[in-house]
């Protein structure tokens, strides 16, 4: 092989780093290696060494693609910021056959499609110690602090702009439409979301909650029309009491292929579509 070849061949690598958590660390206690700490894991951290292995990879200079093995959230203490950690794909735990389905994606024969089911916080200090069933603070309904990959949030290899939303109101249900069009280079799958937020009883958590959701292929320019039907109990809440009820008559309704936070608007560049429902049935309850 010629010198002028190697060169060629030596600016196209990339380092593929597979790291994360295996059953010694997470899982339920009575099946995890930790039963020390009962089947959870200390921190959010990457165990042992991965992380001083994952700065020296990024030290070298090549482009590196973490593939991540876990069964819940982790984080990578900043390093995701770094210049040369050019992608991160959650695989969980595959199975058998997960290779290649993750070099499926690696090697662009597949848009990668998925979103996350859970939210990737920051760091513990975003989580409130769990000494009770208050949900403040946790999970994406309750969060007030930013996460660092939200729940619903995932990339593919195409772009998407959304386009013509409608809300029809029918008594205490309603029917939202909208307009997804592929605008990159590649086929892909692509996740419509719609999330509802209570803007008017006591009882509403804090964020928009997630109310729906389609899995759509489009094609390079392809163009598809989305139908939801919202029922009753998307627009309720509970009390204290563990009642649930409509106390509202006021609703935002979201759509787009993820939350409408702000993180996940940058994360993806996609501005989810946004409109105010008023529901004629509602009747307040207290």
């Amino acid at each position: 092989m010629s010198q002028k070849r190697l060169l060629q061949l030596n600016t196209q690598i990339v380092v593929v780093a597979v790291l994360g958590l295996d059953s010694t660390i997470e899982g339920e206690e009575g099946d995890a290696g930790n039963s020390q700490g009962a089947g959870d894991k200390p921190n959010l951290s990457l165990p042992g060494r991965q992380r001083q292995l994952l700065e020296r990879l990024l030290a070298v200079g090549k482009p590196v693609v973490v593939l991540l093995a876990s069964g819940s959230s982790l984080q990578l203490d900043g390093l995701e910021n770094h210049p040369n950690l050019r992608a991160i794909m959650q695989i969980w735990y595959p199975g058998a056959r997960g290779g290649l389905a993750v070099a499926d994606v690696l090697f662009g024969a597949v848009s990668p499609s998925g979103k996350l089911p859970v939210t990737f916080y920051k760091n513990v200090d975003n989580l409130p110690a769990f000494e009770d069933y208050n949900m403040a603070g946790r999970t994406y309904r309750y969060m007030t602090d930013e996460a660092l990959y939200p729940f619903g949030y995932g990339l593919t290899y195409s772009s998407v702009e959304l386009s013509d939303l409608q809300v029809k109101s029918y008594e205490d249900t309603a029917t939202v439409t909208a307009t997804i069009q592929n605008t990159g280079n590649f086929d892909t799958d692509e996740v419509v979301q719609v999330y509802v937020k209570d803007l008017g009883s006591e009882f509403a958590v804090p964020n928009a909650q997630l109310k729906g959701f389609k899995r759509v292929y489009l094609g390079k320019g392809a163009k598809q029309t989305i139908t939801f039907d919202l029922r009753p109990q998307d627009f309720e809440v509970f009390d204290a009491q563990g009642r649930n009820f409509i106390d509202s008559d006021r609703f935002e309704i979201s759509v787009g292929v993820s939350q409408p936070d702000s993180r996940s608007v940058a994360l993806t560049g996609v501005q989810p579509l946004q409109t105010e429902l008023s529901l004629a049935g509602s009747q307040t309850m207290h």
